[in-house]
Parts: structure tokens; sequence; C-alpha cells
């Protein structure tokens, strides 16, 4: 499955070294023109039973949640022919029930990793029919009872099957009908999956260039081309940024306190810090970047635990506030291919040394010319699940300068 990975961080790095080639940066690469991104919502049918347990164990019940999401990055090699990457997991994990009667209620982690083929079938102007073949990365966590593993863990690669329906809402967006299948596994224990869902298919595609030149050449809002950072961040800030945006946040007596986009782990670094280099790869008019960057960090955890990472990174920019003396934006990476010196750090499960990073931050490019920047950035490393060791490793807020080049 670490095959998986490199293929993954392979796709990233040429998409976007790819997009240098182009003369405009508010016209995609030929590379990016052919890509896409591909959202599912639906119900997911997975037999979890008793019978997966070890002998002598039973439940009362099993809570299962059915709706389920499906995101997938795509690439066209034609129209009709795709290759795409994704995950499919639930909304919640489901759960075992009063483990025999003794009043333990045990959940069971799973996900989906995906590397598949997509062909397509036109059947008028607008409607199409699609199968889709591959390979899925199946990671499970299972459970222990009092040192007892009553449902141990999982982490195999399987075969992907797949067929829907497509139909062309304009030039930009699909709509889809998908049903998605893994079979069962007797030698992993574990049951078939199979997803039915509906969703939506955005291809990025050029605007006319007499348009993208003409705001280009106004230059009326500014987009860096390089910007190099180095940032510094301490526990002695405290995690509240990292549990505020995953919901995690407990203030007084209220607890669960924030916005739910983004991940906080086991591992806590105590210092950190950070040098990173990002470039524009491709800007709208006015509001939009995608960038794509490298960066070089180490933190020191709270156990005195040292780890340096070395990461390449896709960035999304929104800038949210202009003014004559400043530029604000917010940004957002997720899934940055990372080295990790050191896996299962602090005695945590955090997996092996191949993992992601994701950062968020907000920041703003200031002087006459927009030559400096300051950020305030928190940051996560975990692998998404893609192995069944996954507790994640925070960064808490660190304060980032920087200079456009």
């Amino acid at each position: 499955m670490k095959k998986i990975c490199i293929v993954l961080f392979l796709l990233v790095s040429i998409s976007l070294l790819g997009q240098q080639k182009t003369k405009s940066l508010s016209q995609l690469s030929p590379f990016l023109s052919k890509t896409y991104y591909n959202f599912n919502f639906g119900l997911l049918f997975y037999p979890y039973s008793d019978a997966n347990l070890k002998p002598g164990f039973t439940s009362e019940s099993i809570s299962k949640n059915r709706f389920s999401g499906r995101i997938l990055l795509g690439y066209k090699f034609r129209e009709d022919f795709a290759i795409q990457y994704g995950v499919m997991r639930p909304a919640s994990w489901l759960t075992y029930n009063n483990v025999n009667n003794i009043g333990y209620s045990k959940s069971v982690w799973f996900n989906l990793w995906s590397l598949s083929l997509k062909k397509s079938f036109q059947l008028n102007n607008k409607l199409s029919f699609y199968t889709e073949l591959g390979i899925a990365n199946v990671s499970r966590v299972g459970f222990e009872i009092n040192n007892e593993v009553i449902y141990k863990d999982a982490h195999y690669g399987s075969l992907l099957a797949g067929f829907g329906f497509s139909y062309k809402v304009n030039k930009n967006w699909d709509a889809l009908l998908n049903a998605t299948y893994i079979p069962k596994s007797s030698e992993q224990n574990q049951p078939y999956v199979l997803q039915t869902s509906v969703g939506m298919l955005y291809n990025l595609r050029n605007k006319p260039k007499e348009v993208t030149d003409a705001y280009e050449k106004e230059g009326r809002y500014f987009f860096p081309k390089r910007t190099i950072q180095i940032g510094y961040g301490s526990s002695r800030f405290g995690f509240f940024a990292n549990e505020f945006f995953a919901m995690a946040a407990k203030i007084g007596k209220t607890e669960n306190i924030g916005v739910p986009v983004f991940w906080i782990g086991e591992v806590q670094a105590k210092n950190a810090f950070m040098i990173s280099y990002s470039q524009t790869a491709f800007r709208t008019e006015k509001l939009f970047s995608l960038d794509w960057g490298i960066s070089i960090s180490g933190f020191q955890t709270l156990d005195n635990t040292n780890v340096y990472t070395l990461s390449i990174f896709p960035m999304m920019k929104f800038y949210v506030w202009r003014k004559r003396t400043f530029d604000a934006y917010i940004n957002y990476s997720i899934i940055g291919p990372t080295y990790l010196t050191k896996k299962n750090v602090d005695n945590y499960k955090t997996g092996p040394k191949i993992t992601y990073q994701d950062f968020m931050g907000f920041g703003a490019y200031f002087g006459k010319n927009r030559d400096y920047n300051i950020e305030l950035r928190i940051a996560h490393y975990s692998n998404g699940n893609f192995f069944p060791e996954n507790d994640g490793i925070d960064i808490p807020l660190m304060f980032t300068i920087g200079k456009t080049l």
C-alpha cells in the first residue's frame, strides 16, 4: 500500500510542477485543465455482525451510520477515460453496544482510499454511463477489552468496482449517480462494502484568454509569484485554535465548541519551527489562488522527542480583505505528502514515516509593493486513516514572517 502513497505523491508533484509551463497564471496548465474534483454523498451498506467478533463475544446491538461520503481527484487522459484517487468513509464510526452485557460499547473505525480507472460511454449529448475499476486500501481499527483483542485491526489491499450515470449540467459541472463496491475479505474478517450515492463533479476549465489577459494586464489585484516564510510555534500559546477548528474546544463547562474544518491528534508539539516556499500556480481575477509549496519543519513533543519533516503541498488561498495598505487572506492545505523522521511518536500509534501534512491560517501581504508577509497558522500530521495507526500530531499556533520573491 506504500506504492499508492508514492503514486499520490507523484500525481500531486506532476500536477503542481506542470503548472509552471504556462505563461499566464490566469490560465490553467495543460495538466490542470484536464483535472476534476468529485464530491459524493449517499448510503453505505456494510454488514458487520457479532460474527466478526472473537468467539464468545456478542453485543446487545450494533449502531451504524449509513450516511457516507466519497471525495475524488481525477485526471482525464481523454474525455471518456480518466484516473482518479480518493477516499470513502462513513460519517461516523459503527459501534458494538454493551459487549457481553458488561457495559462496554466499542467503536470500529474503517475507511477506504482508492486508485481507479474510469471509462465513460456517451449515451447522448448530456447523459453518459461509466464503469470504474481499481484497487482500494482498506484500513480498519478494531478494539480491545481489558487488553484482550476482540476485533483486530486490519490493513490490506482489495479490488474496487463501480458504475454510474453522469449528466452534464454545464461546461464545468456534472451531476452523478454512483454505486461503488469492495468485496468481502474472509482472511481479514471484513464484510463487503457497498456505497450508493449522488454527487457533483467539477471540471477545471479555462476562461477565454482575452478575458484573463485583460484582468492580468490591468493588475488591479495583487497575487504573489513566490513567497518564502519562517515560522515558530509553542505549546505555551495552547492548542485552543487547533481544538476550535476541530469542534473540540472547551469554554467553561461547555464542550465541543468550534467549527469542524480541521483535525486534532494525540501527540502535541512543545516547540515547532517551519521554513516554507510557495508559488502561485493559478489565480482568478480577485479572490482565489491555487498555490504549491515545499516545507521543512521540526518539532519537539511534550515528551521531548525531536521529529523533522519534509513536505510538498497544494494550498488554496482566499483573499478576503483587500485594502490600500494590505491584502489579507485565509489559506487551507490538506493531504500534503510528507516524510517524517520517526514513526509511532511518543509510543502513540501515529503510523509510518510516510504521512500527510495539513495546515490552515490567516495572513496578509503588506508594504508598498506587498514585499512582506505575516501569518498565523496551525498544522497537523496524520495519514487520513490510510493505516490503522493514525493518532495524529498537532502543531500549536505558529507565527510566521515572510518575504515575496
